[in-house]
């Protein structure tokens, strides 16, 4: 009798720990949310000017697809190297020595959501490539999904814009109201 008191006593013990750490991780998670609108405009102004270099690299250049990959490099550089800048300023926000708990709170969750758009930019470009598609771009944000893919002439088909709005759909949180899709023409 006095073994099993002891064996219950301690599996409620364990139950109420996982119970407080699920809480605990619950509540945690639940403060972060979206990204500050600066730091998306700022990805959004990245992303026009490299739509802007392919427009200026694609008149230089006679081939059409040299041009086409040499604009989704620039994209995915453009990208990295504005996600960086802004993690760069951030982690120094929380590193001030004088930094509130509000700031060092706020400038994690956009680390957190940046994180986060940056996994779900991988799956939905590797899925795009998947489905046939030569090459492509995703950008994640807080205002929506933009997916640039090359595309001919005569524009992107109905199944092609249907796979794209479908994968989007499916692996983010966002609608397909909040999908932006750039024709990169070849």
């Amino acid at each position: 009798m006095k073994r099993n008191l002891k064996r219950n006593l301690v599996i409620v013990a364990v139950l109420v720990f996982v119970g407080a750490a699920v809480y605990l991780n619950w509540s945690y998670n639940s403060r972060w949310g979206a990204a500050d609108a600066a730091m998306v405009a700022a990805e959004d102004a990245a992303m026009q000017a490299a739509q802007e270099q392919y427009t200026a690299a694609s008149a230089e250049k006679d081939d059409a697809s040299v041009a086409v990959t040499a604009y989704f490099d620039e994209a995915r550089l453009t990208r990295q190297t504005s996600r960086d800048e802004a993690l760069e300023l951030l982690e120094q926000a929380c590193a001030g020595q004088d930094t509130s708990q509000e700031v060092i709170d706020e400038s994690m969750r956009q680390i957190n959501a940046m994180a986060s758009w940056n996994l779900q930019e991988s799956l939905l470009e590797n899925q795009l490539l998947a489905k046939n598609f030569t090459d492509c771009v995703v950008f994640v944000s807080g205002d929506g999904v933009t997916v640039a893919v090359p595309a001919p002439v005569e524009g992107l088909t109905d199944t092609q814009v249907a796979q794209i709005t479908e994968a989007v759909v499916a692996n983010t949180d966002y609608t397909a109201q909040s999908l932006h899709i750039i024709e990169v023409t070849e």
